[in-house]
Order: structure tokens, then sequence, then C-alpha cells
């Protein structure tokens, strides 16, 4: 495995390795490696010849008031994973090699960004969309992959990725739960015991909602405050949001007549955590 640290050597030896037919899968990361990391990883070994995984933790995708500087990182641990996966290369820019002196560009999404955590972190999806957008165009790879947890992200990956016509496949991957059914995240480091009983309120949830629907419940307001009231009566909790929205515009649903996505944002604790189940009827 080698470990790159330059865009000039990224694809160098991107143009070395199409040069000779290879398949190229890109997973972009911000580091401190979990399981879900992990199985995105696994896809993209599976799909491709060569597998290029990303570490760098982009400051354009964080909040003023947000866990940039106190966000977790474990280079050494990260590396460990990725050569037992037997990954072929690891990107690990510095924040001036991605942001260099007058950088002035983003990446604007509109319409898709403007709720769930859109309408509650400013900026956000700028900075993912920018981020994303150039390691696309450094690594170039045939395919990329970005979980699903992070739905909105998906989407708007894949509305940039069509828009501009980027020539890259973006492959969704579903959450990756821990045995209790905590969705994995590296926040979820910063619960206390206690706190983690009362973040599986999230997942919880989603048994209220499937048995509102199971009675005939249609009213989306109706299955919302109920999942409120639900995750609420747990401790330690702070709901940001809890919406039902059409899994591909995002756009709201008040009643139910077919699909539609839960997704959540809670804090439990200091630690912001999202979740998302799609439920047909």
């Amino acid at each position: 495995m080698k470990i790159l640290h330059k865009i000039e050597d990224v694809r160098n030896f991107v143009k070395e390795e199409k040069g000779i037919n290879k398949s190229i899968g890109l997973v972009p990361t911000m580091g401190f490696l979990h399981q879900g990391h992990l199985e995105l990883v696994s896809k993209s070994l599976a799909d491709n010849d060569i597998t290029v995984v990303s570490i760098f933790v982009n400051p354009a995708q964080f909040g003023p008031n947000e866990d940039f500087e106190s966000y977790p990182r474990d280079f050494d641990q990260d590396v460990s994973l990725l050569k037992e996966k037997k990954v072929d290369y690891v990107f690990a820019p510095s924040l001036d090699e991605m942001y260099p002196e007058n950088f002035a560009t983003k990446v604007v999404v509109s319409g898709i960004t403007e709720t769930l955590c859109g309408a509650k972190r400013p900026g956000h999806f700028e900075g993912v969309a920018t981020v994303v957008t150039k390691l696309l165009n450094i690594a170039d790879p045939d395919r990329a992959y970005f979980g699903m947890k992070d739905y909105q992200q998906l989407k708007v990956i894949e509305r940039f990725v069509r828009d501009l016509n980027i020539n890259t496949e973006i492959k969704g991957v579903s959450i990756v739960r821990e045995k209790d059914g905590l969705a994995i995240s590296s926040r979820n480091i910063y619960l206390s015991d206690e706190e983690r009983e009362s973040a599986l309120s999230l997942v919880k949830s989603f048994n209220v909602v499937q048995n509102l629907l199971d009675e005939g419940e249609r009213d989306a307001d109706v299955i919302r405050e109920r999942v409120i009231d639900f995750i609420s009566g747990f401790k330690y909790t702070n709901i940001d949001y809890v919406s039902t929205v059409d899994p591909e515009t995002l756009e709201y649903i008040g009643f139910i007549e077919d699909k539609f996505l839960l997704a959540l944002a809670v804090y439990v604790g200091k630690a912001r955590l999202i979740d998302n189940k799609i439920f047909e009827v």
C-alpha cells in the first residue's frame, strides 16, 4: 500500500493504472475509520482493480460552532486498517494541498441542499460538494463509494455529478449498524454509556413508524409528532429535526401514498447523530 500526499502523485499513478486498463475505485473519508468505512472499502475492492482511500478532514463542511478541531483523528490506526484490507493507495493531503492560497471556488447545489441537514448547517453541503468535486477530479475514479447514513450527502453528490457530467459512477452503500442497531459513526465516540442507550432511540423509532403505518396512519405530521414524542422520552436527547421527505427530491411529504424517507438528526449529549430509513406503503 502506498501513501500519497500530493495531488500530482495521485494523478500520475491514476494515469499509469488506467493506461493498462485498470479500473479505479475511490472511497472518500475524513479518517477515524470504522466498520462503515471498511464496508465501503470492501465494495470498492470487489468492484475495481485499484482502490484509493482518501483521508482528509475537510474544514469547509464544518460550521463555526461545530467540531472541526475536536473531530476524532487517528491516522496510524487508519493506515493499519487499510493495510489489512489490502487497499492499493491512500491519499492523505495537507490542508494547503487541497485549499492553496487564494482558493476562491465553491460548488453550490440548489434545492436539494435546502432541507434536512442543509437547513440546519448553512454552507455544509457547499463544503462537501466542493471537496468531493476536487477528489473526483484528482483521482478520476470509475466509481466512488458513499454511505447511505449520510443520505442527503449521497443525493447531493449524485446530483452534481449528473449536472456537471462527471464521468464517475456514484455507489451508495447501506447503513452499517452495531449489534444493538446503532448506526456506526465516528461521533459515537463522544457518547457515554448512558448516552449510548439513549442514542438507540433513533433506530427504535423506526418501529414506531412501522406500527403506525400498519395501523393505517398516513398523515406524515402525526407520524412525525409520535417519533418526536418517542425520542424525547429518552434522557440526553435534543431533537434537531424529524422529517418525512421524498427519497429522491428530499421535498417534504405531508400525506403518505408511496415511498418516503424518515430522516432524523438528534443531539445525544454533545454528539449530533443522524439516521434514516425508507418506508413503503
